[in-house]
């Protein structure tokens, strides 16, 4: 069983991530969305909700499930006897760095990295920069899954 796995805050998850995500399942026959727990950083949302929000977007897609981690991602990895990580990439910058981490969890742990180039209509979102816009009162409709969008507008309506 081909199996791997793609990590990431997903906080919150954008339709570049659920680009990635489709484009990964097609090619292993099971794939882990795994969200980072990082106790030092407050998020948007709690992970909890990232979890969620990203179990309804991968809905579906039978062969992805979503978990969390906490550390290093090649410990995660060797618990759960994944070999591969998918990471997508933006922009020639994501590369630089993405390569240095491919590089090091493969050291530490040979653990493989599978680079996916985000398609061209989503290769400008990011978490941030959606976060951003809709903190403003932006549209964000068109850039993260419809259960993303409504979740952003009640946190606007909540906060305002």
């Amino acid at each position: 069983m081909r199996r791997a796995v793609c990590p990431g805050s997903f906080d919150p998850v954008t339709n570049g991530h659920v680009d990635v995500i489709q484009r990964a399942a097609g090619l292993y026959d099971e794939l882990v969305v795994a969200v980072l727990v990082n106790p030092g950083k407050a998020g948007l949302f709690p992970v909890a909700e990232r979890m969620e929000l990203l179990s309804e977007a991968m809905a579906d897609l039978p062969n992805v499930t979503v978990d969390s981690f906490e550390g290093l991602l090649v410990d995660y990895c060797r618990t759960h006897t994944i070999p591969v990580i998918v990471k997508g990439l933006r922009a020639i910058s994501d590369f630089e760095y993405e390569l240095q981490m491919a590089q090091m969890n493969r050291e530490l742990a040979g653990v493989e990295t599978l680079f996916v180039p985000t398609a061209p209509q989503v290769g400008h979102l990011s978490s941030s920069l959606v976060k951003q816009i809709a903190r403003f009162g932006g549209d964000v409709s068109r850039l993260v899954p419809a259960a993303v969008n409504d979740r952003l507008l009640e946190h606007g309506r909540r906060n305002a």
